[in-house]
C-alpha cells in the first residue's frame, strides 16, 4: 500500500508538458507573359567653339554682322551651327580656333511602334511575349508541374513546408 501511495504522489508531482507544433504547407504557381515595350532616350545638340588669339564674325540670317561666338539655331529640335569667320588677331603670334557640333534627334511625329526604328539616339524595343503552351498546375499531393511558354514568358513553382516549436 506505501508503494501504490508513493505511486500515486510521484504521479501528481509530474508537470505535463506543452508544446505548440504548427505545419504549413503551401504552393504556388506564377505565369507570366512579358508586354511590348519600347525605351527611347533623345540626344541634344551641342555646339562649342574655343579659341585664343583670334577675332569672330558672325552673321545671323537676316541680321547684321556682330563680333561674338556664334549661337545654335534651333528649328524642329534639330539645331544647326551657324556661319562663323575666324581671324587671327595679332598677325605672326600663335592662335588656335576649335569649333565643334553634335548633332542630336529631331522630334519624332509621334510614339514609337514596338519593332519599329525611330529617329532616335538610343532606342531598345522588346516584342510581346507569346504564351503559347505555357501552363502550371498544382495537383491534390502538392505536386508542382511546369510548361514552358514562348518567347517573352515566365514560370514559376514553389512549395513551401514550414514547421514552428514554441
Amino acid at each position: 500500500m506505501k508503494r501504490a501511495a508513493m505511486l500515486f504522489v510521484m504521479t501528481l508531482m509530474t508537470a505535463p508538458a506543452y508544446a505548440d507544433v504548427t505545419h504549413k504547407l503551401s504552393s504556388s504557381v506564377q505565369l507570366t507573359v512579358d508586354a511590348a515595350a519600347t525605351n527611347v532616350q533623345r540626344v541634344g545638340s551641342t555646339y562649342s567653339v574655343s579659341g585664343n588669339n583670334v577675332t569672330t564674325q558672325y552673321t545671323p540670317s537676316g541680321g547684321s554682322a556682330t563680333a561674338s561666338i556664334g549661337s545654335l539655331t534651333v528649328s524642329s529640335a534639330v539645331g544647326a551651327i551657324p556661319t562663323l569667320s575666324a581671324t587671327q588677331a595679332t598677325a605672326g603670334e600663335s592662335f588656335s580656333f576649335t569649333q565643334s557640333f553634335y548633332q542630336g534627334d529631331a522630334l519624332g511625329s509621334g510614339a514609337p511602334t514596338t519593332g519599329a526604328v525611330h529617329n532616335f539616339s538610343n532606342q531598345t524595343s522588346t516584342a510581346a511575349g507569346t504564351a503559347g503552351s505555357l501552363a502550371g498546375t498544382i495537383d491534390s499531393s502538392s505536386t508542382v508541374g511546369l510548361t514552358a511558354g514562348g518567347a517573352g514568358t515566365n514560370a514559376v513553382g514553389q512549395f513551401v513546408s514550414e514547421v514552428t516549436i514554441r
